[in-house]
């Protein structure tokens, strides 16, 4: 074992540029960390990441984030082979498994049989079934869910079923409820989701509603072993923070922390640095993609990294010489892009440890099992197929 604890944080949707394989999804040019750097007109202040390598990583560096002359870090892109583009295809190919099979979308609504079964069982009256902005569709229809109580059923590119309630109209437990049975209607055969989503709101009106942090991932059971089984199996320690725990339904996961926000989530990332283990702590961030990429909003998405990139600075402060922290995302989310979807896109690998004696690039990793490859590598676990460590690369 070269590293006690290994921190993999994922900063959910923040991309390093368009994918090889991005015109298949139609997302040609995406580039969500440029595109964001090139809005704030060489203002976008992230000194930390910069010095860990976030421009050297790119063929041309991020607006206002220089390049590091000697960051004592290593840096790369990863580039996923899964078929799709959704949080959970990246952080199962993470972990070994990737998403071979394209999963059900549903571009023109969910079929009527769908529909029926979740009015029947929840006797309430479905609306919308559209693809749509969360924000857009609960804005047109929040005021009649208040008044009907009916369930406004969405979706998006991705292979995701929503359902979003006003928290005062519909309790949380019974929001919950209606999308665990949701979650049985598309387990396949005929019908495979990766997701259903609960999306609850607050607020009086239409002007005023908020999507709150009660959201709840109801995922596809994991298809097979992932390395957080195989760690888990092998007893070390596997903490999830952020929506990682509904990603693998739980699977392989001994200790969860759910985030109301990225502070939040990064209040819970110094907790757990409090704590003496021997382990991996597997984080996600999702405020970049839920709050501000599927919104179009580049000053947000902007804004959220430089909050992060002040706490990541504590981070690497309280970080031990055994440490190991692992930055990167699942797939972009580019705020200036056309439509809402995420983007096909290669993702940032930043890998950092104050033991490190130097740094330097570790190319273009994939697939993305590279990352989880890796973590078991360090501890001794063997099981991951799919993805190639780079453990002896860092020195």
């Amino acid at each position: 074992m070269k590293f006690k604890r290994v921190f993999g944080l994922v900063m959910d949707s923040v991309g390093a540029g368009a994918a090889p394989d991005a015109n298949k999804f139609g997302d040609e040019g995406a580039d969500t960390l440029g595109h964001v750097g090139h809005h704030f007109a060489g203002k976008l202040a992230l000194p930390n990441l910069a010095k860990i390598g976030l421009s050297n990583l790119r063929e041309t560096p991020i607006e206002g984030v220089p390049v590091a002359d000697d960051p004592h870090a290593y840096y790369g892109k990863m580039r996923e082979i899964s078929a799709g583009k959704d949080s959970m295809d990246g952080h199962w190919e993470m972990m070994g498994l990737p998403v071979r099979k394209a999963l059900n979308t549903f571009p023109n609504g969910f079929p009527a049989d769908i529909i029926t079964k979740l009015e029947t069982f929840s006797g309430r009256k479905v609306i919308g079934n559209r693809p749509e902005s969360g924000t857009k569709i609960i804005a047109e229809l929040g005021e009649q869910q208040m008044k009907t109580g009916d369930l406004i059923v969405y979706t998006s590119g991705d292979s995701v079923l929503q359902i979003a309630a006003h928290e005062d109209v519909i309790p949380l437990a019974e929001l919950y409820k209606i999308c665990e049975y949701a979650r049985s209607l598309v387990n396949g055969p005929e019908y495979l989701v990766g997701r259903i989503i609960a999306r609850p709101y607050v607020g009086p009106d239409a002007d005023h509603f908020t999507r709150t942090a009660n959201r709840r991932d109801f995922t596809l059971e994991p298809t097979g072993e992932t390395d957080l089984d195989r760690l888990q199996a092998a007893g070390v320690r596997v903490v999830a923070v952020g929506k990682t725990n509904d990603i693998f339904s739980g699977h392989g996961i001994d200790e969860a922390y759910h985030n109301e926000s990225n502070m939040d989530g990064m209040d819970h990332v110094d907790h757990v640095m409090t704590e003496d283990f021997t382990g991996f702590c597997f984080i996600n961030l999702v405020d970049f993609d839920a709050m501000y990429g599927h919104r179009r909003n580049p000053d947000g998405f902007g804004q959220a990294l430089m909050d992060f990139d002040q706490r990541l600075g504590t981070v690497l402060a309280n970080m031990h010489d055994d440490d190991l922290l692992m930055i990167t995302a699942d797939h972009g989310n580019d705020p200036t892009y056309t439509g809402t979807d995420h983007t096909r896109e290669q993702v940032p690998l930043l890998v950092y440890s104050p033991s490190f004696k130097q740094g330097g690039s570790l190319g273009v990793r994939s697939p993305f099992a590279d990352f989880g490859a890796t973590v078991l590598d360090n501890f001794g676990v063997a099981g991951n197929h799919e993805g190639h460590s780079f453990l002896a690369e860092l020195k």
